[in-house]
């Protein structure tokens, strides 16, 4: 069965971070919905260096489908849209309550998930900005995060959003379909992802 992910984009949402995950969930054959979070409706926003991202719906429009996850790019601006959207909150916390994959980056895991008090027992990162805002108990450097007893994975800004993106491919489908996605696009053999079809 197909995979089914949400990726929501607002105005200042980080290029480099949406492109990637949009980019490689679909690779991964999964059925990606970007929508707007935009509070004027708008499908097509600048992004954080106002490159132009553009959505297939509004937020509101799907609130109601169900996702295998939801993944959460960074960008202050976008992020801080995200935190002040009661739509997209809800779907997130509905993702968490039962149970599903939620994966933030860069900002979003201060802005969002911390600010919201969404996963308050969860181990996680951010972008290093934003290191305050997350409990020092449960702060880790490393580049992605995943807390497995809580379903949550964050990471830290745009030169991890590969590795975060390959880390939701893992998580939604297992190495060897990772490795299906990582081998044509020649990916840097010190990120391991080379070793993902022997395992």
């Amino acid at each position: 069965m197909t995979k089914k992910v949400l990726v929501p984009i607002a105005p200042g949402t980080e290029e480099m971070e949406a492109i990637t995950i949009i980019d490689m969930m679909i690779r991964a054959g999964y059925e990606t919905v970007v929508a707007s979070a935009d509070f004027d409706g708008q499908l097509s926003m600048k992004g954080s260096r106002n490159i132009t991202l553009t959505a297939d719906c509004k937020l509101v429009d799907i609130a109601d489908d169900e996702f295998d996850a939801v993944i959460l790019p960074g960008g202050v601006e976008g992020a801080e849209t995200f935190r002040d959207s009661t739509v997209l909150v809800e779907i997130v916390r509905q993702q968490m309550y039962e149970g599903k994959l939620v994966a933030a980056i860069c900002a979003a895991p201060a802005l969002v998930l911390a600010h919201h008090n969404l996963y308050c027992d969860a181990l996680m990162t951010c972008h290093p900005s934003f290191e305050s805002h997350i409990n020092p108990k449960k702060w880790r450097v490393k580049r992605v995060t995943y807390d497995i007893n809580h379903n949550v994975l964050t990471s830290q800004g745009p030169g991890t959003a590969l590795e975060f993106a390959m880390e939701v491919i893992i998580n939604l489908s297992g190495k060897a379909h990772a490795w299906t996605v990582a081998e044509p696009m020649v990916t840097i053999p010190t990120l391991q992802y080379h070793k993902l079809g022997d395992e």
